[in-house]
């Protein structure tokens, strides 16, 4: 795969996404990585620990502002990847990622 060709975070989901105005917030969540501690789903009404997989999921992957402390706060919580997180929080108005954010500057931390 080329750079050209590489997937952009920020895109993912926008296809069915509501506008931003609405949600300026949404969930990228590395699923494959997630390995069920549920500490997402201990800290944020939003996640959900799925009993058949063993996973979590999220109830929603776009919101608003009255959402965004628990996300990120699932998001601050998970410790797949080493305690890099695998729950991501983006500002959908900027493209950056607001949690775990670990290099510091906004920089979308998916690891695909």
């Amino acid at each position: 795969m080329s750079d050209s060709d590489e997937l952009d975070p920020a895109a993912i989901g926008e296809g069915d996404a509501p506008p931003i105005e609405e949600a300026p917030y949404k969930v990228l969540f590395e699923a494959n990585k997630c390995f069920g501690a549920g500490k997402c789903a201990a800290v944020s009404e939003n996640w959900e620990m799925d009993l058949a997989s063993g996973m979590a999921r999220p109830a929603a992957y776009f919101f608003g502002e009255d959402d965004l402390a628990h996300n990120v706060a699932a998001a601050e919580a998970c410790p797949a990847k080493k305690d890099r997180g695998v729950i991501h929080v983006i500002d959908r108005r900027t493209d950056e990622e607001v949690a775990p954010d670990p290099e510091g500057d906004g920089t979308i931390s998916v690891d695909w």
